[in-house]
């Protein structure tokens, strides 16, 4: 009797342990030594269910200094934003526009800016090794041994934000990184950017950071670039490594509707920096220069700067109705 019971009290542990049920006792049987209830194997499916462990997002730095409780006219996802007028400066909308934020690979216009800046040759053929390798969340397959152009790894960099691209860049500069990074200071130096420091030409370092406004003049300085300008709004490139082709695209969608006229633009994130994103565009015949920081959710960036868009192209059809010539009325006929 008592082995019965001790049975039993196995096989309830058993059951509460593994997940899986097990099968009853038949207490119409003959009485005899009680025999243990094998229990079922987890099946596959179990087996992964158990252990895949989901870790909390980590906090971004906005999301640590509150900048998320700040509540804006648009709803929008990112806690940093800033749209200015290209041509006259004019802030259209601000939102914590003097935070000071890890910028992740919006980092990679100014890696840009430095490489064109060298006046290293574009059509040189640069060769991948261990030493570009980044630590990040992404498989890269610029692997060791591939060959490419300078511009090539330029082209990777801003459109597919490539990290072994743009590592690759600061390894072969004159110096190496450390010698790239001191440049990249130094330019950012040179075009006013007090707030902004740089540690890496990739952004994967959260000590890359920067403002709202230095951000801006970094955009506009890469957009007197015609080779960024394209390289940066392409959508497709084909690179041959080994005997097959790799097609890599675009990090930003928006550069493939119609409905954008988006002449410049760079997307970022690490989860420091949050969903980042850049952009110079023609929005119902206006120059604007887009910044977005912090953005919370894959997509929120993208809804942002449509809800930003929409805003504009609304404030734009109020002022022109608001300011349209009121036509004079008809003359009196004297009787």
């Amino acid at each position: 009797m008592v082995k019965l019971i001790f049975a039993a009290a196995l096989g309830l542990a058993l059951c509460v342990t593994t997940g899986v049920a097990l099968a009853q006792p038949n207490t119409a049987s003959k009485p005899g030594p009680a025999k243990a209830t094998a229990a079922k194997a987890p099946t596959k499916s179990q087996t992964k269910s158990r252990s895949v462990v989901r870790r909390p997002a980590r906090p971004s730095a906005g999301q640590l200094a509150g900048l998320h409780g700040v509540e804006d006219p648009l709803d929008l996802r990112s806690s940093v934003a800033l749209v200015v007028d290209q041509d006259t400066d004019e802030v259209l909308f601000e939102k914590n526009p003097t935070a000071v934020l890890p910028i992740a690979s919006i980092t990679k216009l100014m890696t840009a800016l430095v490489t064109l800046d060298s006046g290293l040759d574009l059509d040189e053929e640069l060769v991948v090794t261990r030493a570009d390798r980044t630590i990040d969340r992404v498989r890269s397959r610029l692997v060791p041994g591939v060959r490419l152009t300078r511009a090539q790894a330029l082209h990777l960099a801003l459109m597919s934000s490539e990290n072994h691209a743009a590592q690759l860049l600061g390894r072969t500069y004159p110096g190496g990184v450390p010698a790239f990074v001191e440049a990249m200071n130094a330019k950012a130096q040179l075009l006013g950017m007090a707030d902004t420091h740089f540690a890496d030409p990739t952004g994967l370092s959260p000590e890359n950071r920067s403002s709202p406004a230095d951000l801006v003049r970094l955009v506009k300085t890469a957009y007197d670039n015609e080779t960024l300008r394209n390289y940066s709004v392409s959508t497709e490139l084909a690179l041959p490594v080994g005997k097959r082709v790799v097609r890599y695209g675009s990090t930003n969608r928006l550069t493939a509707n119609p409905d954008w006229d988006i002449g410049l633009q760079k997307t970022g994130y690490i989860s420091a920096a949050g969903r980042c994103l850049v952009m110079q565009a023609v929005i119902d015949g206006q120059r604007v220069v887009m910044v977005l920081l912090d953005s919370v959710g894959k997509y929120s960036r993208i809804g942002d700067a449509q809800r930003v868009r929409d805003w504009l192209v609304a404030r734009a059809q109020q002022l022109k109705s608001t300011t349209a010539p009121v036509a004079a009325a008809p003359a009196q006929q004297s009787l």
